[in-house]
């Protein structure tokens, strides 16, 4: 079983940056996709980013693309999205989640979800 624990949201205004944090605990990302989704109110959950743990490759929705980054710490076993240049419309909780296999966009795909952080963009 893996458990994962997301920090680092908050209120932030337009243009501003917050770093999310995303840790597991049971067992290590490796051979794991391990993606960030968000969900704003009244709308669907939404693919943000995802990086493949063995191979750091990674990948972003369109409209986040040269804002966030994600990273990661092999050492800390742990996940960041950097989001920088926020905006009104980045507003939402924001989950982590890790997958074993599937197609890193859907989140379908992935077997275990943290409890969401709220990131809140004011204009």
């Amino acid at each position: 079983q893996v458990q994962l624990v997301e920090s680092g949201g908050g209120l932030v205004q337009t243009g501003g940056s917050l770093r999310l944090s995303c840790s597991a605990s049971g067992r290590t990302f490796s051979g794991y996709t391990v993606g960030w989704f968000r969900q704003a109110p009244g709308k669907a959950r939404e693919f943000v980013a995802a990086i493949i743990w063995s191979y750091s490759s990674t990948y972003y929705e369109d409209s986040v693309k040269g804002r966030f980054t994600i990273s990661k710490d092999n050492a800390k076993n742990t996940v960041y999205l950097q989001m920088n240049s926020l905006k009104p419309e980045d507003t939402a909780v924001y989950y982590c989640a890790a997958a074993r296999r599937g197609t890193y966009y859907l989140d379908a795909s992935y077997d275990y979800w943290g409890q969401g952080t709220q990131v809140t963009v004011s204009s």
